[in-house]
């Protein structure tokens, strides 16, 4: 005669065998590492989930509803402007960016901003300038807008010393500075 099928319970697979509990218990990301040795680096990668990719990226990235509120943000966006992730994901729009239009819906605000230095609020207050990308996702039906950032902050603050610093050099004085 044939074996009879065990009921199915939590440490039972579908076929009635023992699951091994090592595994059950195990952290997520273990898990995943496990199974990753027996697939293709291309395998794995088109099963990564897009906010874990997102996330792991070391570019500032930032999702913002069509309501203004903050949807995503990854460790680096949530570095340069000096907020824990958990922060900027219970602020709003308008909280990060200064010098953007409220009364303006949300989608076209961004598409507006796309490609150009925008200036963030800094959790110390000061002004972050970061040139913020056209967003990924920007159709019709789109409910959100996705930008990626570059801070340019230290780098336009250097030219801006180096312009006012050369306008205070005095050409007929062999680059010494002016006096006043």
């Amino acid at each position: 005669m044939g074996r009879q099928p065990t009921p199915a319970r939590s440490d039972t697979t579908l076929e009635g065998h023992a699951a091994p509990r090592a595994i059950e218990h195990q952290h997520p990301v273990e898990r995943r590492r496990h199974r990753q040795h027996d697939q293709s680096p291309a395998t794995v990668l088109k099963q990564l989930p897009a906010l874990v990719v997102l996330d792991r990226i070391p570019v500032p990235v930032l999702a913002i509803a069509e309501d203004r509120s903050i949807l995503f943000t990854n460790t680096a966006f949530a570095a340069i402007v000096g907020f824990e992730p958990d922060e900027v994901l219970s602020m709003r729009f308008e909280q990060i960016f200064d010098r953007v239009p409220v009364s303006q819906p949300l989608l076209p605000a961004v598409c507006a901003l796309a490609n150009m230095v925008v200036e963030l609020r800094h959790k110390d207050g000061s002004t972050v300038r970061a040139l913020m990308t056209r967003s990924a996702l920007m159709g019709s039906d789109d409910q959100f807008a996705l930008a990626v950032f570059q801070d340019l902050t230290q780098r336009l603050w250097e030219q801006d010393w180096v312009i006012t610093r050369s306008q205070d050099v005095d050409p007929e004085a062999n680059g010494q500075l002016r006096r006043p």
